[in-house]
């Protein structure tokens, strides 16, 4: 396919609107690990797509939020300085008609900037049509939107639309990544992904918000199969008992689970080796967030 455009978007809003699962979709395979718990997303993901001669873009950004520790402020610095850097920015909000501060705050950036933006209305298959009306009122009183589109991430409806809107900004120029990548994502990265989606998965409360994991060792040994040796790390005492569980069956379900996606993602099968280590307050130390792939500039 010769790629004669290429269309930068910036997916941004507070936690939980369904930023991940849109880029996922839109892209045709999974490259930002989804949850039902705020804050998935930690950093910046680029989803790619080449699509009739245009190179889609997509960047999935942390959800804005009021940070409570360094890491917040990381992932809110993130949301910065991406919403801007693009062709278009997709605000995704969910179809309740109030505008909060995470939206009046990317709103006032997107303006300041000058920038095309497409409201998107997320979830729309859990509200009704009319419903959905009070929502586009009350942002078309606040920003005049290039586009609005309601859409449902779950189940694919109005894609096509979105899609069809944000190409009317794409650009006259050479694609920007090789045609055969769907994510900036080294195997490392993605790997240890994986492995705190299922602790999201799998854990309540305050505990896999305080983990971060860390790929010791990734190597293909001569049969095929993946080795991968990984660290969790954890902030306390007490969350390490619960992630390895009674008689290790947490971190035993952990594993299984994780091994299952990184067998279908590396398309071989997987050894993984998981650990765990305790890192108080690693959330507000520098120096760990950088080791742990969050660049804390």
């Amino acid at each position: 396919m010769e790629i004669t455009k290429t269309a930068i978007v910036s997916m941004v809003g507070r936690p939980n609107v369904g930023k991940s699962t849109l880029t996922n979709k839109l892209v045709g395979r999974k490259v930002a690990i989804v949850s039902n718990k705020p804050q998935t997303t930690r950093t910046r993901i680029t989803g790619l797509l080449n699509k009739d001669g245009c190179q889609y873009v997509f960047l999935d950004t942390p959800g804005l939020h009021k940070p409570r520790s360094r890491l917040g402020d990381y992932m809110v610095k993130v949301v910065e300085d991406t919403v801007t850097e693009v062709d278009v920015a997709a605000l995704i909000v969910e179809p309740i008609p109030n505008i909060g501060a995470p939206e009046e705050k990317l709103i006032a950036q997107i303006e300041e900037a000058g920038i095309p933006s497409i409201l998107v209305i997320n979830k729309t298959d859990t509200v009704k049509h009319e419903d959905q009306l009070a929502v586009i009122a009350a942002y078309a009183a606040r920003h005049e939107f290039d586009a609005v589109v309601p859409v449902s991430a779950r189940t694919g409806k109005n894609l096509d639309i979105l899609m069809e809107e944000i190409n009317k900004f794409a650009l006259e120029g050479p694609q920007l990544f090789p045609e055969d990548m769907v994510s900036d994502q080294p195997e490392r990265q993605m790997a240890a992904e994986i492995i705190r989606e299922k602790m999201l998965l799998l854990l309540d409360r305050e505990v896999p918000h305080g983990v971060a994991v860390g790929i010791e060792k990734m190597e293909t040994r001569e049969s095929g199969t993946v080795s991968i040796y990984a660290t969790i790390y954890c902030e306390k005492a007490s969350h390490k008992g619960i992630i390895i569980g009674k008689g290790g069956a947490m971190l035993k379900k952990i594993g299984e689970l994780a091994r299952h996606d990184l067998e279908r993602d590396l398309g071989a099968k997987v050894y993984l080796d998981l650990w765990i280590k305790i890192k108080e307050d690693w959330r507000n130390n520098q120096y760990q967030m950088r080791n742990f792939g969050y660049q804390d500039e």
